[in-house]
């Protein structure tokens, strides 16, 4: 049974692909988050109860707090340089930076030192992260990629729920070739997966992977890699770190992850294009392998859960509950679990850390 595209981008798609043939899945998620018409990212408002999904930052302020401790201790370990840059990847509402620059305030050399740069591609989304940050007191720089990022002084980088949205490549094995998985078009003329011409070079695999059986499906992440490395590069010249956080494994493994998300429940892949979110797990394996440039060495992954508890997270929680109604402790005790809890976001989501061997990482050198 095909799962059937219902919307405007959805009758775009189906008349491409009709003229031209099938699209890798790779193709499809970056059409349907960004379309410059009809693009997700472009055009709806993900975040928050309002949106399809709640990252992190919205479940409450100890997440960004606690990686503003994290990123203080880095810069001290870099022995306080006078200027640096915090630069977020995919910076949803601006909350985590902000939450961020709250807690250097409280370090005024650190404050004084950093410059903001917010790596976002959508016009609406930059404007409302200029609402978000308009008291934090810095003035964001915004950048569509990578390339315009400051290539003076050390950057700080972090990267929450940023590399889960980025295409992937999708190869199913027919039992002779492990071959593209691809959207095209079934008998009625809806989007239907479809197998395509492509074939995936197995001679890197693990065994294991190679003997998969029949139908099994292996995902590729190659634009993740390449921005991974060309992050690590910059890095690797101008001193600093890297903080990754996505849901994601921890080796690779066969598996079919693409998801949808839309109105906060999950949504078949190819039934709402554009208006659905699209994602899939992030391979931590290889995207530390890609970032293994020298002088830096990757920490971890870790489950966020080990991260967050490892900085502080349950002393922060009760700090910030103490003398609090019952009410509010609660609500701060079910904010914990949710970050924190290996049912909720706690061992789905992992951690990856990018320096140089000798800077001191926490919750990583332990």
């Amino acid at each position: 049974m095909s799962e059937t595209g219902t919307t405007p981008l959805a009758g775009r798609l189906k008349q491409q692909i009709a003229n031209d043939g099938p699209i890798t899945v790779a193709d499809y998620m970056a059409r349907c988050l960004a379309d410059p018409e009809h693009g997700y990212y472009m055009s709806a408002e993900p975040f928050g109860a309002s949106g399809d999904f709640i990252t992190a930052p919205e479940v409450s302020q100890m997440f960004g707090e606690l990686i503003g401790a994290w990123l203080l201790h880095v810069w001290t370990a870099l022995k306080s340089p006078p200027r640096v840059h915090l630069v977020e990847l995919g910076p949803g509402r601006g909350t985590l930076s902000r939450d961020i620059l709250r807690v250097a305030g409280l370090r005024p050399g650190f404050r004084e030192a950093l410059t903001l740069h917010l790596v976002e591609t959508s016009e609406r989304l930059r404007a409302v992260q200029a609402e978000t940050l308009a008291e934090s007191g810095l003035t964001p720089v915004w950048h569509d990629g990578l390339d315009s990022l400051p290539q003076d002084g050390p950057l700080l980088v972090v990267a929450n729920e940023f590399f889960d949205a980025l295409p992937i490549h999708q190869y199913v094995n027919t039992g002779k070739a492990w071959c593209e998985r691809c959207v095209g078009l079934d008998e009625a003329g809806d989007l239907a997966f479809v197998t395509g011409p492509g074939q995936l070079d197995t001679r890197p695999l693990a065994a294991e992977l190679r003997g998969a059986p029949a139908g099994a499906i292996i995902e590729t992440q190659p634009l993740s890699n390449a921005l991974a490395e060309t992050l690590a590069t910059r890095i690797a010249r101008q001193d600093g770190a890297a903080l990754v956080i996505d849901y994601g494994t921890t080796r690779t493994a066969p598996g079919d992850t693409l998801q949808a998300v839309r109105r906060h429940a999950y949504d078949p892949v190819l039934a709402h294009p554009g208006t659905a979110d699209l994602t899939a797990h992030v391979n931590f394996e290889a995207l530390a392998r890609a970032m293994r440039v020298a002088p830096l060495v990757p920490r971890g992954a870790i489950t966020q859960g080990e991260f967050l508890l490892r900085l502080g997270l349950l002393e922060r929680a009760g700090r910030l509950g103490a003398g609090k109604s019952p009410d509010a402790q609660e609500r701060i005790h079910g904010e914990v679990e949710r970050l924190a809890g290996p049912e909720e976001m706690g061992t789905l989501f992992k951690v990856l850390a990018v320096a140089r061997a000798d800077i001191s990482l926490p919750a990583f050198d332990t």
